[in-house]
């Protein structure tokens, strides 16, 4: 494939995908959106949530070889897989914690306008209510499984998180401010067993839920091997779609047609039935961030050293540079806009410290 077909089938694969909603957000000392995604192996595998974004109400039994799960949803229905964002940025933050040899527990603190943020959501009064509604359906659903996290066995039931307790600015009608959720004793064991994968940024940017499933599987099965097969009628199962296999399989061929999945290409073999994930290759430099202490040694553009001057008067550019590199590997960021990342860490440096004695 020639240079410009390339970027031209890239441009058509970005159109696929959700605008990145947050493309000149504020960076502050923890960038959120520049964060490592993290999601537990078990949630990646197994269909835990509604791939429908109208109420699920039935119950919902799922048996794989010798595992099985039951998910039993409240009356506002079962969490569907954009309510499970709220549960992968608290694994994130969770794995963060425990990356930096910090205290880490099953109770989270989150600022919502963080959660939104991080998961390329919009931040306008109805997206902070959604936010709430999710996390009403998150903690009204009840599972049973034999599944193991860690060296346990769960055969009793549980929910994905214990409690949750929210905080409104001027009473029960009020701004939302912040959140506290305890995760439960199943998810928490998978976090501290460091049964955990990361995922592409730009898996928040996937249209439809049934593009976020695949990525899972893909993530899960594939993983950072050269491919992955699999029947047409496993992924179906394994994804816990309710669309009868005819639909599926129709769904299933419109993304290998768009073929804009995040870190894998997707080929369906009409006659075998079957579907190929191959690796794009592009894990490598955001799973080396992600599994390693090590400063982030990408490339910096010459002139932003003026702006670092600036910003930041009487400090050694140079110096500062090493602080921000390291401190990017020990947060588990792999920045997108490195620069401008660098130029708000100079300015935070200079307002906490002032001019150097």
């Amino acid at each position: 494939m020639t240079q410009d077909l390339m970027q031209e089938a890239g441009m058509e694969n970005a159109l696929m995908l959700v605008p990145e909603r947050h493309p000149q957000h504020d960076l502050f000392l923890c960038d959120v959106a520049d964060a490592v995604l993290k999601d537990i192996m078990p949630q990646l595998e197994h269909p835990f949530y509604s791939l429908s974004k109208k109420p699920e109400t039935n119950i919902r039994e799922y048996r794989h070889n010798d595992q099985w799960i039951r998910v039993v949803p409240s009356v506002k229905g079962l969490a569907t897989i954009y309510d499970k964002d709220i549960l992968i940025y608290c694994i994130s933050q969770v794995m963060a914690k425990m990356r930096k040899g910090e205290p880490v527990s099953k109770r989270v603190q989150l600022s919502i306008h963080d959660v939104l943020v991080f998961t390329n959501r919009g931040t306008a009064g109805k997206d902070y209510d959604a936010l709430i509604d999710a996390l009403e359906r998150i903690k009204g659903t009840v599972i049973s499984t034999n599944i193991r996290t860690g060296d346990m066995e769960q055969t009793d039931t549980f929910g994905l998180i214990e409690a949750s307790s929210v905080r409104r600015k001027h009473g029960l009608n009020g701004r939302l401010l912040s959140c506290e959720i305890v995760l439960s004793e199943w998810v928490f064991n998978a976090i501290k067993s460091q049964e955990v994968l990361t995922l592409h940024r730009d898996y928040f940017r996937l249209r439809k839920p049934l593009e976020r499933r695949v990525y899972e599987l893909a993530r899960k099965h594939c993983g950072q091997q050269a491919s992955w097969k699999v029947s047409l009628g496993v992924l179906w199962k394994k994804s816990g779609s309710q669309s009868p296999e005819k639909r599926f399989r129709q769904m299933i061929k419109d993304l290998a047609r768009s073929n804009h999945l995040p870190d894998y290409t997707v080929t369906y073999d009409v006659e075998a039935d079957m579907i190929l994930f191959t690796n794009r290759g592009t894990m490598k430099l955001a799973a080396m961030a992600a599994e390693t202490a090590e400063p982030w040694n990408g490339h910096l553009a010459n002139d932003v050293y003026e702006l670092i001057r600036e910003v930041a008067p009487g400090w050694d550019v140079y110096f500062l540079e090493s602080e921000w590199r390291r401190w990017v590997g020990e947060q588990d960021i792999v920045p997108r806009r490195p620069e401008k990342h660098f130029a708000t860490f100079a300015q935070s440096w200079y307002e906490k410290r002032g001019a150097p004695a």
